[in-house]
């Protein structure tokens, strides 16, 4: 009799085995199918890149006065603060000196002592590009020096240029630096040659 009991036994835990095999196998591909619907999440800094060239036009900290970064294409677009957005080109950041660099935290007033203007550029549209910097508003009366540069972004960031211009009033308007790009992204003639492109408000 327990003889015939172990032979029955033996001839059941195959079945066992298989149906707890075939359980593993259910739960191993229920997991990665979650694991194939939710993709990796982002870490953090990973920011797309939109962006093939950014210019940047700043002037020192607190100076009250507005100083405004004019850029205009080779189809002769222009992006300042009046058009944000002008062919490929985009004003990602209007400062206005001390105005809007004041807020309140925890009842304490926090002053943004940057003075900075951003304009990206989104693509390669051939032909010469030229950056200017405008003295819009005065409010202490006094010279402003504005620096520029211009940062190619793609493949790796590489600088084509960065100096300054020297603003002495109100309504003044300098070329800080005119550059061509061909069809690849490619720049050359990098020149600061003087070039009108404010148009009267």
């Amino acid at each position: 009799m327990a003889l015939k009991r172990k032979s029955r036994e033996t001839d059941v835990d195959p079945f066992y085995d298989m149906l707890f095999n075939i359980l593993i196998a259910f739960v191993f591909c229920f997991i990665v199918a979650l694991l194939a619907m939710n993709p990796k999440a982002k870490k953090a800094g990973d920011v797309p890149a939109k962006a093939e060239f950014i210019i940047t036009l700043t002037w020192p900290d607190l100076d009250p006065n507005d100083i405004d970064c004019w850029v205009q294409d080779p189809g002769g677009n222009t992006v300042w603060f009046r058009q944000r957005e002008a062919g490929l080109m985009h004003l990602d950041r209007d400062d206005r000196g001390i105005v809007g660099d004041t807020m309140l935290v925890n009842g304490h007033e926090v002053i943004n002592p940057l003075n900075q203007e951003v304009v990206t550029i989104r693509g390669f549209a051939p032909g010469e590009y030229t950056v200017n910097a405008f003295y819009y508003e005065s409010r202490n009366k006094q010279p402003v020096e504005a620096t520029v540069s211009v940062v190619k972004v793609n493949p790796k960031a590489e600088v084509i240029f960065y100096g300054s211009v020297k603003l002495p009033s109100k309504g003044a308007e300098r070329t800080a630096v005119r550059f061509t790009v061909d069809a690849e992204g490619a720049v050359s003639n990098i020149n600061t040659l003087p070039k009108t492109i404010v148009q009267p408000s």
